[in-house]
């Protein structure tokens, strides 16, 4: 698959650019350094004057980390999942929510890849845990309970993940691409436990 521009229409431009611009605003003083740095970093071919173009995001992660963008139609089994991470390949989708949808949607849309994923993926030690994750991953697949582990892993860290630095901060992409989780994850409201592999604790999916 591919990505085909030609496509977007100008709502997907609006959508993109909404969603860019509130979210940048919301993340300052909330995202960890390193997210930050690695979105200014990335500004010359992921801002909000267009949707982004995976010919020019593949060119400048390749060149920082030896990463790049591989299109796939939506969420896919696991073990492709992990084969591409190996790969140093990150699996996103190329459609855009609409915009009454700028608030909460089920499945991960392009916005929740690239903008909430793609930036650490710059950063050389987090791109070279994601390749390892992924080895992991594919030396383990039919080890049930290690691909659990992993799963869990990714989830609370790497999906949605806090860090402390100078107080709470976000790193996990479906905080970092979401305006809503990035305020509520930070609130009074929430219970922050520490991260154990071996816990039990369940997620939704």
């Amino acid at each position: 698959m591919k990505q085909e521009y030609k496509l977007y229409k100008e709502e997907d431009q609006l959508v993109w650019k909404t969603l860019f611009e509130r979210q940048v605003e919301n993340l300052q003083g909330k995202s960890c350094t390193a997210y930050l740095s690695c979105l200014e970093m990335m500004k010359g071919v992921l801002n909000a004057k267009q949707i982004p173009d995976f010919k020019l995001m593949n060119a400048k992660l390749t060149e920082s980390t030896g990463w790049s963008i591989e299109v796939v139609p939506g969420l896919i089994p696991v073990e492709d999942f992990f084969r591409l991470l190996a790969q140093r390949k990150f699996s996103a989708s190329t459609w855009v929510r609409k915009m009454d949808q700028l608030d909460y949607l089920e499945e991960p849309d392009m916005f929740h890849d690239v903008f909430g994923h793609t930036p650490l993926l710059a950063e050389p030690k987090f791109a070279q845990f994601m390749k390892d994750f992924g080895d992991l991953g594919v030396e383990f697949i039919d080890d049930e309970e290690v691909v659990i582990q992993l799963q869990r892993l990714y989830w609370f860290t790497i999906e949605f993940g806090l860090i402390y630095e100078n107080g709470r901060k976000v790193y996990g992409a479906g905080i970092c691409s979401s305006f809503g989780e990035t305020i509520h994850s930070l609130s009074e409201n929430v219970e922050v436990i520490p991260f154990n592999l071996e816990s039990s604790y369940k997620y939704r999916v």
